[in-house]
């Protein structure tokens, strides 16, 4: 039997909500993010301000050399969480198998779900209605047989859209979609395939797989399998997190080594509480810098004993750090990250480290 998933994903989510609370924000170019003169970031643009070229992880100032009329609303994730449970309940009163990707987007196995619809597309119409019932902001949702081709649907028609892709159609489906279009496949991923003659996703199909593999490694052989149309990756309810990061982009930069140490001790310590709140432990700690220049870097640091005491944490971080140009170079932002996470300790690290 065919599976019916769906991806629904809000449409331009923290920016809608804004528009939707402040009515003189409505057909407005609206971005929701920092301030310009603070190296703020989009994090969320409106339809009218992305007809501008305006888009999320833009730096602000460029995104007001784009549009200088742009509206900038500083960001209230306590009212978008809000809005996200309300619409996740919506999601699991439909289907126990909802699989959240944020908090604006899910997938949902809806092959069974409570009100016993056998077509994807009338289960997809009601959940985007019930979420205009409820919230007053619009979604757009994908329908096909796996994830990879649902998730490109919901992108189809945006804003407000529904794409379905049954299984008879999926041929015609892969034909029309660029290289761009592969789970996965980043602008630079996506060079290196045009460098090989692929433009579409069917010209994966033909290629030579040594070929592909000395392009982009290991993910070779997954992108022959969804260029066929296949992903057999089930939806997952309430995936456990394999990673938790920290990170602050600085108003100006960072020039003296021991405030950068400061800061990466801060973020390290403030990981360990995570760790500590959730009860998880650690394999691997990660910092990543980025020079005024843009340039950015990770160095990561990996034990088979798992841990969650913040001075091994903080300690492993600064270390990390040691092997950068921090305080050489001027720096623009920071991190830390920990992952390799577990439930269970399997003993601590030696704080007498090869490194210390």
């Amino acid at each position: 039997m065919n599976r019916r998933i769906l991806h629904i994903d809000m449409d331009a989510f923290y920016a809608s909500v804004e528009q939707r609370d402040d009515q003189r924000l409505r057909g407005q170019p609206v971005v929701v993010g920092g301030a310009p003169d603070q190296r703020g970031v989009v994090a969320a643009a409106s339809y009218e301000a992305r007809a501008f070229g305006v888009h999320s992880a833009m730096p602000m100032a460029t995104a007001v050399r784009l549009c200088p009329a742009l509206v900038i609303v500083p960001p209230d994730f306590h009212k978008y969480r809000a809005v996200s449970r309300a619409v996740f309940a919506i999601f699991r009163s439909v289907t126990p198998l909802v699989e959240p990707l944020s908090l604006d987007e899910a997938y949902l196995d809806v092959t069974e779900n409570a009100w016993g619809e056998p077509l994807g597309i009338v289960v997809a119409r009601r959940i985007k209605q019930q979420i205009f019932d409820e919230t007053k902001l619009t979604a757009s949702a994908g329908v096909a047989p796996n994830k990879f081709l649902a998730k490109i649907a919901s992108g189809w028609k945006k804003p407000d859209g529904l794409t379905v892709i049954p299984p008879d159609r999926i041929e015609a489906f892969l034909r029309e979609l660029p290289i761009d279009a592969f789970w996965g496949v980043g602008p630079k991923t996506a060079r290196k395939l045009r460098a090989l003659g692929l433009n579409k996703v069917t010209d994966v199909r033909a290629a030579d797989l040594d070929r592909l593999r000395g392009a982009v490694g290991s993910l070779a052989d997954w992108l022959k399998q969804l260029a066929e149309g296949r992903d057999d990756r089930a939806v997952e309810p309430e995936r456990p997190s394999k990673s938790a990061s920290t990170e602050n982009t600085f108003a100006t930069d960072l020039g003296d080594l021991q405030t950068i140490r400061s800061e990466i001790a801060a973020m390290a310590e403030r990981s360990a509480r995570w760790l500590e709140r959730t009860r998880r432990f650690c394999r691997t700690v990660t910092i990543k810098v980025r020079y005024s220049d843009f340039t950015t870097i990770t160095r990561s640091h990996s034990t088979k004993a798992p841990t969650r005491a913040a001075d091994e944490i903080v300690s492993r971080a600064l270390f990390l750090l040691a092997r950068t140009d921090a305080g050489q170079r001027p720096v623009r932002l920071l991190g830390v990250g920990v992952s390799g996470l577990s439930e269970e300790g399997e003993g601590t690290v030696d704080l007498r480290l090869p490194f210390e």
